[in-house]
């Protein structure tokens, strides 16, 4: 993969060119663009992903710094921040959504077989929200509260590798709960969710589709027990039971049974009821897995510190999307580089190795070849850091 290329472009070899061509076709992305393409575009704003940038001309600057190099990441011809600025507000922001789809589903493949840390064969996901908070002057159009705008970052977290399998990027003030509507159960597929999503009428379209969940129950939840099963308290259980909801609402919107588990954390000294439609489970599995999903909480707090999303180049809802996606796309990337090279170190190591290394014509995996897989990183940063990459 080196062959004398610098750091970036060995990066950019893992991205799916036919791909990627066909996402710029679809949406004309190219059309009457001579000298700046799609794939300029996105080489800036994944440097800048990379390296920490702060604003456009912060960008151009860098990039231009290095003017000699910028040919051999796949620039072709000089960079300007009006160039870049219009190319963040007129280009189709789904170019970029369909690309890191793509390098999703090439992460997927590498990352299918990771450990779980939990005994079930089933694909396991975290379904989930964050909120990025913005300006309500400079972002008018992202509605969430009178005084403040955001926006919403829908994740669908693949448990085995931390890899998002789908992402919806909406205004702040869209409810969590309806985008139960939009996501596709993939049938004996277990979805994790707080209990935010607790909607009986679109659990139960889950349940329809052969797909398992497991979500954390509410303290006036409504139901009788039909049944009970035998308990090992060591394990923490304290209750599993199998219910039948009660009130009239809820009763029409899911008329089958349900199991509820009941754990005591003895960290917080408090008792913990989920609710679930998979009986075949043990019920302490049923708690691990819930516990697993706090990954995706994990996984919102990396990409917020380490990645460029808390500000924004433009202020348009297209340049917001667009920098979201390349953010995305880059933190896939990265993931895809460290298992096609077998690199034994964390993302975290790698992504800050790319940071100060892109210009320099060295061999990635000769770099970090000497960094042990098990290197102790700070508390801070351990704490911040997907177990699986």
């Amino acid at each position: 993969m080196h062959a004398g290329k610098i750091v970036f472009a060995q990066l950019m070899e893992c991205l799916p060119w036919y791909q990627f061509n066909e996402c710029v076709r679809r949406y004309q992305g190219d059309y009457r663009m001579r000298h700046f393409s799609c794939l300029s575009q996105f080489y800036c704003m994944a440097f800048a992903q990379l390296t920490g940038r702060e604003s456009l001309r912060d960008i151009v600057t860098c990039l231009m710094a290095h003017g000699h190099k910028l040919y051999h990441m796949g620039i072709r011809g000089p960079v300007r921040k009006s160039t870049l600025a219009d190319a963040n507000e007129q280009r189709d922001w789904r170019v970029f959504a369909d690309l890191a789809r793509e390098l999703i589903a090439i992460a997927k493949r590498f990352y299918i077989n990771e450990d779980l840390g939990v005994d079930v064969t089933e694909p396991v996901f975290a379904f989930d929200s964050t909120l990025i908070d913005l300006c309500l002057t400079l972002f008018p159009w992202a509605t969430f509260r009178t005084t403040t705008s955001a926006v919403k970052m829908h994740t669908l977290l693949d448990l085995r590798g931390a890899i998002p399998a789908c992402i919806w990027v909406t205004e702040g003030s869209v409810h969590d709960v309806t985008m139960l509507d939009i996501l596709t159960p993939l049938p004996q597929a277990v979805y994790v969710m707080d209990r935010g999503y607790m909607d009986f009428e679109r659990l139960f379209r889950i349940h329809r589709a052969g797909a398992h969940f497991i979500i954390r129950a509410k303290h006036n939840l409504a139901c009788k027990r039909i049944g009970a099963r035998p308990l090992d308290r060591a394990t923490g259980v304290r209750g599993d039971q199998t219910i039948l909801l009660t009130s009239p609402p809820s009763r029409h919107a899911y008329p089958d049974p349900l199991r509820k588990v009941t754990v005591f954390d003895a960290k917080r000294n408090k008792y913990v009821a989920f609710l679930t439609n998979y009986f075949a489970l043990p019920a302490v599995t049923v708690a691990d897995l819930y516990r697993k999903r706090w990954d995706i909480e994990i996984f919102f707090r990396w990409v917020k510190q380490h990645l460029r999303i808390k500000r924004f180049f433009g202020t348009s809802p297209n340049a917001v999307k667009i920098q979201l996606w390349i953010a995305i796309a880059t933190y896939v990337l990265v993931a895809i580089l460290k298992k096609r090279l077998g690199l034994p170190v964390s993302l975290y190591t790698l992504l800050q190795y790319l940071s100060v290394s892109v210009f320099e014509q060295v061999s990635i995996a000769e770099a970090l070849t000497h960094i042990s897989a098990n290197q102790n990183e700070s508390n801070f940063v351990n704490q911040l850091e997907l177990p699986n990459l």
